[in-house]
């Protein structure tokens, strides 16, 4: 099997909150229909970083500590008929992922699709062996 042709590292830049977006997007799209249809309410947004408020407030220091966050109310707690009540959102952290990116081994479409179904997974009430579950599906 022939090798595929490296990039020119010399002329990429890093990808870009819209690169990282459509990675999720792509990311979500991979998703088992049961999950994506119950996750359809859920806003994905691409920020660069955490903003401080939110860092002081999870007790993080260290802003490329935090690659994503669910805000909102999970499943399991929604009432309905509620009025007043903001969207739930799944924060993707651009540069705090790419950090994370750098020092392993991983595809950054792979991490972004990771932490995407963790996020997603807070709004289900998910464990960790759910979500891994859901994980394997994706990358079928």
């Amino acid at each position: 099997m022939a090798r595929p042709v490296p990039p020119d590292w010399a002329e990429l830049e890093a990808p870009s909150i819209e690169e990282i977006d459509a990675l999720a997007r792509r990311g979500f799209d991979r998703l088992p229909d049961e999950f994506k249809m119950l996750a359809a309410d859920v806003v994905i947004r691409v920020q660069d970083l955490a903003p401080d408020d939110v860092l002081d407030t999870l007790g993080i220091e260290d802003a490329l500590e935090l690659m994503g966050l669910f805000q909102g109310v999970a499943l399991a707690q929604q009432v309905t008929g509620r009025t007043g009540q903001l969207p739930n959102m799944v924060f993707l952290y651009r540069r705090a992922i790419l950090d994370y990116w750098s020092d392993h081994h991983e595809t950054l479409g792979a991490i972004v699709t990771h932490v995407l179904i963790h996020e997603i997974g807070h709004h289900f009430g998910l464990s960790d062996a759910d979500m891994a579950k859901i994980e394997r599906k994706a990358r079928r």
